[in-house]
């Protein structure tokens, strides 16, 4: 995805953060879903770099964490 085309992506997604990220937003991402792809991208930078995973990968990703004993 080209830049200019990730600005008007990014400007056109509802993105949201975790519930465990705080009122005080620390080390955490923001996820969009969109047209066959769910955008990541880091919450202190919104302007910044645009990650896009399948939906499928982003579900892989969810049940991995989900398992894990952090």
């Amino acid at each position: 995805m080209k830049t200019a085309q990730a600005s008007v992506v990014a400007q056109d997604l509802g993105w949201f953060k975790s519930s465990y990220s705080g009122a005080e937003g620390g080390d955490c991402i923001e996820v969009a879903g969109g047209p066959g792809a769910v955008y990541i991208r880091d919450s202190k930078d919104p302007a910044g770099p645009i990650f896009a995973v399948s939906p499928q990968a982003w579900a892989g990703f969810v049940g991995l964490a989900a398992d894990a004993d952090f």
